[in-house]
């Protein structure tokens, strides 16, 4: 394991042990749950919108370190974000952990960059996509998601 690795798995571990924003939101505007039936991973996110803007985020649910520190990293990543800002980080999170984003590019994925190796565990990319499309699906109007047919096999509007 070279340093930068053993880096991206201490911040996985660290966000699993301590997530950030791990609680229910009182007045959120959206409250959406996800499940990932293959492996039993569970998460709810809420959502509190400022206008066009998110003004906070978080959530709770059980599940392995990969999905609860992917919810972690994503709250904080996408907190003070327009909806077209976050779409775009959850198009680029998407297309890194599929495998379709050069070293290059997932280097400039700051915090997040630590999930990228889950592309090389096609089970894994189910993980770390559930809180991901539990905000998606907030930001859209809500309603339950679940990753049962998420993966690298996926075409490009999944």
């Amino acid at each position: 394991m070279n340093n930068l690795d053993a880096l991206y798995q201490e911040v996985i571990l660290d966000h699993n042990r301590k997530p950030r924003n791990f609680r229910e939101i009182e007045g959120a505007d959206r409250r959406v749950e996800g499940r990932n039936p293959l492996c039993g991973d569970q998460v709810t996110v809420w959502l509190k919108l400022d206008g066009d803007h998110v003004a906070d985020v978080s959530f709770k649910g059980t599940g392995c370190a990969v999905s609860k520190s992917s919810a972690s990293l994503m709250t904080s990543a996408v907190k003070g974000k327009s909806k077209a800002e976050t779409q775009q980080l959850f198009d680029k999170f998407h297309h890194m952990i599929t495998g379709k984003m050069t070293d290059a590019e997932r280097g400039q994925m700051g915090s997040l960059a630590a999930l990228g190796g889950v592309s090389k565990f096609p089970l894994r990319v189910k993980c770390a996509s559930l809180a991901w499309h539990a905000l998606k699906s907030a930001l859209d109007g809500g309603g339950e998601v679940s990753t049962e047919n998420e993966g690298p096999a996926l075409t490009e509007g999944a």
